[in-house]
C-alpha cells in the first residue's frame, strides 16, 4: 500500500504503484487511464480517482494524456527491411490513419524472446490494439493469449499460427508454391528442389505442401533430400544451396522461400560455375524491386502487402468499434512474376 501520508512520494508514483494499490495490472491500468472500450466504466472511474488521489496525474494532466494516447495500434513485424512488411506497415497506417490512430511499429529481429517482450511492453502502455507477423523462432504463443485475455485484440498477417484464435490475414501459400513448381515443370525442370525458411514458420509447412504435392501430381521423382531448411542467416542459405549445387547430380529448378533466398542461391550457382536460367531455374517469394535489378531478373511470387496491411488494420478496427467472438482468416490473392531465371525462350 502507498502512504499517502508522505508527500514526497507523490512525485515518484508509478503505475505499477496504482497496480498494486488496486490488486490490478499495469495493463489493466494503463487502459483504464485511457477509458479502453474494453476495461468496464466502474473500474475505469476507480483507477482514475486513484491515479489522482496518490498524485500520478493532475485531473487536467489526466484529460489530456486521454486526448493524446488513447489510440494507439502496436505493429510487430519481424523485420522492417523485408519489402513485404515495409509495404504492409504502410497500408496498416494508411487505414489507422482513416480512423483518427497512430502506429507504433516495431521489429521482433526473428527473435521469440523479443517478441514477447514486446508484446508484453505494448500491453503496459495501453495500445488498443496488436497487428503482428510471427518472428521465425516464435513457437510459444502464450504471450499473445495473455494480452488477448487481457482484452487488447490481436490480428496475425503474413505469418500466422493456428494455436491463437485471431483475426487473420495470408495468402493460400500451398497453392503459390504449386503454381510455382508447375511454372518450372513448364519450361522443362524434372529434379526440382524447394529451399525453405526456418521449419517450425506455418507458412513453410504450407509451402513445403505445396511443392510436394505438385511433384507427386506430376508424377516426378520425390528426392528427399530436394526439401531443405535454412534459417535467414547468410551463412545457413548458403550451406542449403551448395548441398544441393555441389551434388553429382544437381536440381534444374529451385523454389526458394523468399527472394532473399532465392538470390544467395544464384551467388552459389554462379560460384558453382551453374548457369541460370540455362541450367537451372529459379524462382523466390515476395517479388521485391531487387528482382528487377539483377542478371538475370528473378521469378516470384508477388504478394499484396500493401492490402495485407490494409486488411489486418481494418480488422483491428472492426473489432475495437464491435468486439466478436468471432474470427476470420482472410486470404489475398497471390500471382507469379515471370523473369529471366526461368525464362529459357529468352536466352
Amino acid at each position: 500500500m502507498i502512504n499517502k501520508e508522505n508527500s514526497s512520494n507523490l512525485n515518484n508514483i508509478t503505475l505499477k504503484d496504482i497496480a498494486d494499490e488496486l490488486q490490478l495490472s499495469i495493463s489493466t491500468i494503463s487502459r483504464a487511464l485511457k477509458s479502453h472500450p474494453r476495461i468496464g466504466k466502474k473500474t475505469q472511474e476507480k483507477v482514475k480517482r486513484t491515479a489522482v488521489r496518490l498524485g500520478y496525474l493532475s485531473v487536467d494532466l489526466l484529460e489530456e494524456q486521454q486526448k493524446k494516447n488513447s489510440a494507439l495500434i502496436g505493429v510487430i513485424v519481424p523485420k522492417i527491411s523485408y519489402y513485404l512488411y515495409a509495404m504492409a506497415i504502410s497500408g496498416i497506417e494508411k487505414i489507422a490513419e482513416a480512423n483518427g490512430m497512430h502506429i507504433i511499429v516495431c521489429q521482433s529481429n526473428e527473435s521469440y524472446e523479443r517478441e514477447k517482450g514486446l508484446v508484453e511492453e505494448l500491453s503496459a502502455i495501453g495500445v488498443n490494439g496488436i497487428i503482428a507477423s510471427l518472428a521465425s523462432e516464435t513457437k510459444n504463443f502464450n504471450h499473445f493469449k495473455k494480452a488477448k485475455e487481457s482484452g487488447v485484440p490481436i490480428v496475425f498477417f503474413n505469418r500466422e499460427c493456428n494455436d491463437v484464435i485471431a483475426n487473420k490475414v495470408t495468402i493460400n501459400n500451398e497453392r503459390a508454391a504449386y503454381e510455382a513448381v508447375n511454372h518450372l515443370i513448364s519450361v522443362g525442370c524434372k529434379r526440382i528442389a524447394y529451399i525453405g525458411g526456418p521449419k517450425i514458420l506455418q507458412i513453410n509447412s504450407d509451402r513445403a505442401k505445396g511443392f510436394s504435392k505438385a511433384i507427386t501430381d506430376n508424377k516426378l521423382e520425390n528426392i528427399p533430400n530436394y526439401l531443405i531448411y535454412s534459417n535467414f542467416d547468410k551463412e545457413s542459405v548458403f550451406s542449403a544451396a551448395r548441398k544441393l549445387l555441389y551434388a553429382p547430380v544437381h536440381p534444374d529448378g529451385i523454389l526458394a522461400f523468399s527472394d532473399q533466398i532465392a538470390i544467395h542461391v544464384m551467388l552459389v550457382a554462379k560460384e558453382r560455375g551453374i548457369s541460370i536460367p540455362e541450367n537451372l531455374c529459379i524462382i523466390g517469394f515476395n517479388n521485391e524491386p531487387v528482382g528487377e535489378l539483377i542478371n538475370p531478373s528473378l521469378t516470384s511470387i508477388s504478394q499484396p502487402g500493401f492490402r495485407m496491411g490494409e486488411e489486418a488494420a481494418q480488422f483491428l478496427i472492426n473489432e475495437l468499434k464491435k468486439p466478436s467472438i468471432l474470427f476470420e482468416k482472410r486470404i489475398l490473392n497471390s500471382f507469379l512474376v515471370v523473369r529471366n531465371s526461368t525464362n529459357k525462350n529468352k536466352i
